[in-house]
């Protein structure tokens, strides 16, 4: 019982379940719809402090190795990636047929297709990486299309990268820097390296309600 819980809360994750759960909570939170309720993006984040040395006594006394996080979190998101479209490619629409509940509803389905469409595979499976419910969506999304194999492998590949690396980059760098309890820089550093990433998207919005603006 105290393992299940430790899921759900990011760092008892990485202070305790170490590596194999940093990676676990990766691939499930990319590739299973079960991942909405896990805490993907505390955990990177946290992992990439427990990575940094002095700012591992922050959660306990934590360590993480940092050559094997870098190299095998991105490997874990691309993997979990690929298990997402193939689970969407093979069951289709059934595969989100479920009934609203209080981590996972239609509204998430359809906004996550909308982004698809609009903004193509490139930038969704990119900045979809940064964004929780769009984390775990975007990829069984992109096999319900039946989005073409290689681009989405390439693009999930470059998403994976640029998300791990950047959230694990900045609690490396921001690690030894933390003092006290995590909890007090964990949200708001979390929140600006969503608002940063989503930057050129917002930016593509501007554009797109400008252009109708000048229509009228």
């Amino acid at each position: 019982m105290e393992f299940i819980t430790n899921l759900f809360d990011a760092s008892a994750v990485v202070s305790t379940l170490g590596l194999i759960g940093v990676l676990a909570i990766i691939f499930m939170e990319t590739g299973l719809l079960i991942g909405l309720v896990f805490p993907g993006g505390e955990v990177v984040f946290l992992a990439g402090i427990a990575a940094s040395g002095a700012g591992s006594a922050v959660l306990g006394d934590a360590k993480l190795s940092a050559p094997w996080l870098f190299a095998l979190a991105p490997i874990a998101a691309i993997v979990g990636g690929e298990v997402g479209y193939w689970f969407g490619k093979k069951y289709g629409r059934r595969f989100f047929d479920r009934p609203d509940s209080r981590f996972f509803n239609q509204k998430m389905v359809n906004t996550t297709e909308k982004w698809l469409l609009k903004y193509g595979p490139r930038k969704a499976l990119i900045f979809g990486r940064f964004i929780p419910f769009a984390r775990t969506l975007i990829n069984p999304v992109c096999g319900v299309v039946h989005l073409e194999r290689k681009l989405f492998s390439t693009w999930n590949a470059i998403g994976a990268i640029i998300w791990t690396q950047v959230a694990m980059g900045i609690g490396y760098l921001l690690g030894d820097a933390i003092e006290g309890s995590v909890n007090k820089y964990l949200y708001p550093i979390i929140a600006l390296i969503v608002l940063v990433t989503l930057v050129p998207l917002l930016f593509e919005i501007f554009k797109e309600w400008q252009s109708k603006r000048y229509k009228k």
